[in-house]
């Protein structure tokens, strides 16, 4: 779901990343198509087009499409028609519609989505998560809700406190399915599916980035009999991102990101490492450089992760380093630059990352550092995504001259940083490579 781009174009000329169907064909409640007019959406993307003419009939949906082609609004749109155009079958103020996502970031998206799209229907919408809030999410519980939307462990955790219950549930909605198995959410997802009503009874919008054999057994076994919707585009990757890979020293790579922060005029740039260690480095070099950073990693606490997250949005925080934990469902307007300083160790996660920018027609740059560390990543990466990525020479102009070298964090055996560290270089090249944060893949 997209809106105009705002030239001076004809109107009959769509951006290219939109389809020919309008919101207005579609058998939409008036009071989502007016709430659509307001936003200045007027045509549907791809994924949009081929899924919800079905899902207004009814039809369940497991759906696939990249990263960044309006996944969300097509199962926002969809349930909150159905809770609009139906009557309800369960107890007044329980959850009518169920949303699960894998992270708390995408499930503030999918809320944050939602108030937008539901202004004007009357739903109470409530986004339940866990790290933060814990008495105030119960109380807007207890206040009734329509449309729950959440992650795994609070909803589990509330319903088992009798706080809501799931007989009235009337529309399913799971998100980034593949990555619930990546953290190992399938067993709580199957628990609170066995509480609902069957699938016959009830509609099931599942979509991913990805339908693998296990998330189709999980459509297949959880839902009735849904439409398989794939909207592929020629490459993996999106396609509107210029890539290139840069083969570089690990001693060599701080000094070569601050140097291509330097010649690239980066402006809204989005940092991805493999480790919270390396996220930690990684900021300590760009202060030590002139540039502010934050670091999102899973262990940051929840409300100042929703702080960074804010700061980067509105463009206070130029450059934000990441670990996976930020790489999928965020939609961050404007991202001119992902940098992998690390190649990530699954090929899944290239294209996740990278697709941070380039979203909703936009075009964006995806720079890759290749390091003696993770150069063994390259192969399956390329692999994936069916094509050798732009080589670029690591060039005496792209290093600073006068780069400085920030503090070493040094760890006791707890882990923790301490106080104050010591000086040193930067990288550490010939080091063993830490354990990545990321969960094993089942």
């Amino acid at each position: 779901m997209q809106a105009s781009d705002g030239t001076d174009a004809p109107l009959f000329v769509r951006p290219q990343h939109l389809s020919e169907v309008s919101f207005d064909s579609l058998p939409l409640h008036p009071t989502l198509k007016s709430g659509l007019a307001e936003l200045g959406f007027t045509h549907c993307t791809p994924i949009q087009a081929a899924t919800l003419p079905l899902a207004l009939q009814g039809q369940d949906l497991a759906g696939q499409a990249q990263t960044g082609t309006g996944k969300t609004a097509a199962f926002l749109l969809a349930t909150m028609n159905h809770l609009l155009t139906q009557p309800r079958v369960g107890e007044d103020g329980q959850p009518r519609a169920y949303m699960l996502a894998p992270t708390r970031e995408l499930a503030l998206q999918i809320y944050n989505d939602a108030l937008q799209l539901g202004a004007h229907t009357g739903l109470r919408l409530a986004v339940i998560y866990g790290g933060t809030g814990y008495e105030a999410q119960k109380q807007t519980l207890a206040a009734g809700v329509d449309i729950l939307i959440g992650t795994p462990g609070r909803m589990i955790d509330f319903f088992k406190q009798g706080l809501y219950v799931l007989k009235g549930v009337e529309v399913l909605v799971l998100d980034e399915a593949d990555r619930m198995f990546d953290l190992g959410f399938i067993d709580d997802i199957r628990y609170l599916m066995r509480r609902m009503p069957k699938p016959g009874a009830r509609q099931n919008y599942l979509f991913s980035a990805t339908l693998s054999h296990r998330v189709l057994e999980l459509a297949y076994e959880h839902m009735n009999n849904p439409a398989r919707i794939q909207i592929e585009p020629e490459q993996v990757t999106a396609e509107r991102v210029r890539q290139v890979l840069i083969h570089v020293a690990n001693d060599e790579k701080l000094p070569l990101l601050v140097g291509l922060m330097r010649q690239k005029a980066m402006t809204r740039t989005l940092v991805f490492v493999n480790t919270k260690r390396g996220a930690e480095e990684v900021e300590a070099a760009l202060k030590a450089n002139g540039y502010e950073a934050g670091v999102l990693s899973g262990d940051v606490p929840q409300n100042k992760r929703e702080r960074l997250l804010g700061e980067f949005k509105l463009g206070q925080l130029p450059v934000l380093v990441a670990t996976d934990v930020a790489a999928r469902g965020l939609h961050i307007p404007d991202v001119t630059h992902v940098i992998n300083f690390d190649l990530p160790q699954d090929a899944e996660d290239y294209v996740h990352r990278i697709g941070r920018t380039a979203r909703a027609g936009a075009s964006g740059d995806a720079i890759s550092l290749c390091c003696e560390t993770y150069v063994y990543s390259l192969p399956d990466i390329e692999k994936l995504i069916g094509m050798r990525i732009p080589q670029t020479p690591l060039t005496p102009e792209l290093m600073p001259p006068d780069y400085i070298v920030p503090p070493r964090i040094h760890r006791d055996r707890s882990g923790k940083p301490p106080r104050r560290g010591g000086g040193g270089r930067p990288g550490g090249g010939g080091r063993r490579p830490e354990r990545s944060t990321r969960p094993v893949r089942r």
